[in-house]
């Protein structure tokens, strides 16, 4: 074990990798490099401050401290640190990775993989609450500051398990001939697994909300038509994301474990996809939250509040609405003395 660890503070490694790899110097001009840098850092802080907004809604709103958006809240969190954590990698990258040691490689990219891979765990726990809280009525009694502690907890533990497998030794450090080409000190093997892992996730989604879908339109027809259809767009729209901005990082990740070495020219270009992957981040807090009614107006609270100070000091101002005595959810629940079920919650977030 030692023979390994002691590579890892040997700057020489990084070169001889990324050499060892890669064909030579990317082709590319420095102002063509600049400017998808930008782009990609500029797309990373929109990130950032869209996910901090929802943060900040369901902080501030107390009706918003339900199991539901606490999930959220989670997966904005995610999705957060997952836009921080790959502008770092951009700024970090080109001509400054040489300056780097193997293990401050490892933290770039290990750090990248961890929140990414968060984001993707975090929808898996929504799909579960949701199949939990349409399978089951009173799902969240007093256990439910337990199972949400639960089940975020495991999402970001088995997200920084595999994510610290490369620096914990499962890296071709020692094996040239075993390394990524995207990824010049990580093992084609563990590039595989997070790809099968990853897949695995996705068909995991897939199939909770087929039998979500399916359980809702075993309903009464009249009670849950509508509520049927808003979750078979919620539904569409989700894996829509989910697979448009992922799918083309999982084929480069996959032909990166199967190609030989400087055979798959497309490989060089591997930073555009994980770019294009990203955009799931950007794309969730719409997804998630803007198909609630008291989301957004709490976002325009808080917009409002950010951009027209002088209208929350004023006791007429838009920022200084009081907030509604119940939520949509609250009445949905209270409507008639009945519990909420498939067929009678047409009012709760379509989510």
């Amino acid at each position: 074990m030692g023979s390994i660890y002691k590579d890892y503070f040997n700057t020489a490694k990084i070169r001889e990798h990324y050499n060892y790899t890669k064909e030579g110097p990317d082709a590319s001009s420095a102002s063509s490099r600049g400017a998808v840098s930008i782009l990609i850092v500029t797309l990373c802080c929109f990130i950032v401050l869209e996910n901090l907004l929802v943060l900040v809604s369901v902080c501030r709103n107390p009706k918003l401290h339900s199991a539901m958006f606490i999930f959220i809240a989670n997966l904005a969190f995610s999705d957060l640190l997952a836009g921080l954590a790959f502008m770092a990698n951009v700024l970090l990258s080109g001509s400054a990775t040489f300056n780097l040691t193997p293990v401050q490689w490892f933290v770039r990219e290990g750090t990248a993989f961890a929140t990414l891979a968060a984001s993707v765990f975090s929808l898996l726990a929504i799909a579960i609450e949701r199949h939990v809280a349409i399978t089951r009525v009173k799902v969240y009694g007093g256990d439910k500051g337990c199972r949400m502690v639960l089940l975020i907890g495991a999402c970001w533990l088995v997200a920084a398990a595999v994510a610290s497998l490369p620096i914990m030794g499962w890296n071709c450090i020692s094996d040239l001939r075993d390394c990524s080409t995207v990824l010049p000190l990580y093992s084609k093997r563990y590039v595989l697994f997070v790809v099968t892992i990853f897949t695995l996730i996705l068909l995991a989604i897939v199939g909770l909300y087929g039998r979500i879908y399916c359980i809702v339109r075993s309903s009464r027809a009249d009670a849950a038509g509508s509520q049927t259809l808003a979750l078979l767009k919620t539904v569409t729209t989700v894996l829509g994301a989910f697979i448009v901005c992922w799918l083309p990082a999982f084929v480069i990740l996959l032909l990166d474990a199967s190609c030989p070495v400087r055979s798959c020219r497309v490989l060089y270009g591997a930073k555009y996809f994980f770019a294009f992957a990203t955009l799931n981040s950007a794309a969730n807090p719409i997804i998630y939250t803007l198909r609630s009614k008291e989301m957004r107006r709490e976002f325009r609270r808080v917009l409002c509040c950010c951009g027209a100070g002088r209208g929350a000091d004023s006791p007429g101002g838009r920022c200084a609405l009081p907030l509604r005595t119940s939520s949509s959810a609250e009445r949905c629940t209270q409507k008639q003395g009945l519990p909420a079920s498939p067929g009678t919650r047409d009012c709760t977030t379509s989510v």
